[in-house]
């Protein structure tokens, strides 16, 4: 039973909820925010009180995920289906993180024919904020508490929490985090 209603509430978002408006839509985006939300609850593992899935976002059939409170997939954003976001997460429109990849080992025979590797489950810790259209390769696998990703980066590795990253490929810009004297580490 619990399979059909899952797959009931993946029918529902790709069919109409998807291509509702944005949350911030006037007069009504609230409650097509949570309509959204009432769908995403049945399909996803978890989906907290308060996260907001926008238009148009992509998840594949997203039995795996789990979504923490407050936090937010931006409009249009690619997150593939066994990823974890805590809690206050921000992210904005057009956001892809991948979780798979060609293999490309072997030169005997074609990439395309060498099949592809997966990853283990993508990690989105506690207080991030990802910029509009920022790409996350695979290996990359969690993005710590704090961090900020500005927009348009490409992010190939993994930072330490309360990171302020950017660029292509994304370097450290600067620590968010202060020592006892109140100074920037």
């Amino acid at each position: 039973m619990n399979k059909i209603i899952k797959w009931g509430g993946v029918i529902a978002y790709y069919s109409l909820c998807r291509y509702l408006p944005n949350s911030t839509f006037p007069i009504v985006g609230h409650i097509i925010e949570k309509i959204r939300w009432c769908c995403c609850k049945m399909i996803f593992k978890r989906c907290d009180k308060k996260a907001n899935i926008e238009k148009l976002a992509h998840f594949g059939k997203g039995f795996d995920i789990e979504i923490g409170y407050h936090s937010s997939i931006g409009k249009n954003a690619k997150i593939p289906p066994n990823i974890i976001i805590g809690r206050d997460v921000m992210m904005g429109n057009n956001v892809t993180i991948f979780s798979s990849s060609h293999k490309f080992d072997r030169t005997d025979i074609p990439m395309l024919l060498q099949g592809s590797q997966s990853f283990p489950p993508f990690i989105i810790e506690d207080d991030v904020w990802i910029g509009q259209n920022v790409i996350i390769l695979p290996k990359v696998g969690i993005i710590r508490k704090g961090t900020i990703i500005g927009a348009g980066s490409v992010v190939t590795k993994s930072f330490p929490e309360y990171s302020i990253i950017g660029g292509n490929p994304a370097k450290l810009i600067r620590l968010r985090k202060r020592d006892s004297d109140g100074q920037m580490v």
